[in-house]
């Protein structure tokens, strides 16, 4: 694994414009970020990134399936108990799940650790999917890159053939806040995957979700029921939500599905340590009011159970806080997690975003900071197989 700059495309803005790649850059600085690349070998993604994303999802799902049948499980994580029902209801029908992606943290040498699951709610799909394929097209077309270069990227595909097989022949409703243009610029490319894949779909923001009192259930602005719908917005907000209530009434069916309320959990860290101990790709954690989370001793790092994009994360190294983010999260609970700073390159950080699209791992992003806590102003730079 290296970082080698190279020189960037003189008209990748406009390239991006013609793609719908609006959030290129926030408030003036760079989000996409082509003035630099991550070369990998192929081994390297092979045996060191996609093999272990694999073992990580199906120790994951083994949790998800005891931890829905444990109200001890449940209690950790904080899930409100007027939404075990649906959770586990949602487990027994096998609700099928679109996508996710793990965060890793690699440096090429030792084994890919888990950081956290973005389990119901990841972002930087457009980028990972579409536009960074793009680039690495371009770049070999212009010699910028060498021309036997190759991504590990088939998430686009995967995500045609996954709406076929969990939704054939549906109409979906995608819902989400559509203010956002990084999460307007995800619905809109999830609804051109579904295309298509053959679905008749409708996008509308959260707030236009309406509920038919005469039947009880979800209804768009048309009044049309929401049978089925792709959601852009953390289940664990729908619960606090006023019409959390009608969840359990509703006979509408959720993608990602309720069940993934467990697995978008940060309690999750403690609970794989638990389970799996001593896995190479995990790293010790505790719920920090477990007695044994003195075993990490005085560098660690703490995570809100709910924590999104670094909000009030803190780096811990001899008692001392390295590096910290402000954010809102906290009230819920904390876990602390070993210490294993991201690799430097160069003042770099890097950390992996390796995507699952109905279980498969099919690709990886890159974000990248001068802070070794990735935070929702990290760059996206591509990746490249050399």
């Amino acid at each position: 694994m290296q970082r080698i700059t190279c020189l960037e495309r003189d008209d990748w803005r406009e390239t991006a414009a013609q793609c719908g790649f609006v959030f290129h850059t926030i408030d003036g600085d760079r989000y996409w970020d082509e003035r630099a690349y991550y070369g990998f070998t192929l081994d390297e993604i092979e045996r060191g990134i996609e093999t272990p994303t694999g073992e990580i999802d199906a120790m994951c799902l083994e949790l998800a399936g005891r931890a829905i049948g444990d109200e001890r499980y449940l209690r950790r994580l904080k899930i409100p108990e007027a939404f075990w029902s649906l959770i586990a209801e949602s487990w027994k029908r096998d609700d099928r799940s679109l996508y996710g992606r793990l965060d890793l943290t690699f440096d090429g040498k030792g084994p890919a650790k888990l950081l956290e699951y973005n389990a119901d709610t990841p972002t930087s799909l457009f980028e990972a999917a579409v536009f960074q394929w793009t680039w690495l097209e371009q770049a070999i077309e212009r010699r910028m890159i060498p021309a036997r270069a190759d991504q590990f990227n088939s998430i686009h595909e995967r995500l045609i053939a996954a709406w076929k097989e969990i939704a054939a022949g549906r109409h979906i409703h995608l819902t989400g806040i559509t203010g956002n243009e990084e999460d307007a610029g995800t619905l809109a490319y999830l609804e051109d995957t579904a295309r298509q894949a053959g679905l008749s779909t409708r996008l509308l923001d959260i707030e236009q979700v309406g509920w038919r009192d005469e039947g009880g259930g979800f209804v768009d602005l048309d009044d049309r029921d929401i049978a089925l719908a792709f959601k852009l917005y953390p289940w664990e907000w729908m619960f606090q939500d006023a019409f959390g209530a009608k969840l359990r009434d509703a006979p509408t069916r959720w993608i990602e599905p309720p069940w993934k309320a467990v697995l978008s959990n940060k309690g999750i860290l403690p609970l794989l340590w638990e389970m799996f101990p001593n896995h190479p790709n995990l790293l010790p954690a505790f719920f920090e009011d477990d007695p044994r989370a003195a075993e990490l001793g005085t560098s660690y790092v703490r995570k809100p159970l709910l924590s999104r994009e670094g909000a009030n994360v803190t780096l811990v190294s001899g008692g001392t806080p390295l590096d910290e983010q402000e954010g809102p999260y906290g009230a819920e609970g904390f876990i602390r997690q070993a210490l294993a700073p991201l690799p430097n390159f160069s003042g770099f950080y890097p950390v992996i975003g390796s995507w699952l699209v109905d279980h498969e791992p099919c690709g990886l992003s890159i974000r990248e900071d001068e802070s070794p806590i990735t935070g929702n102003r990290s760059r996206f730079l591509p990746h490249a197989i050399l």
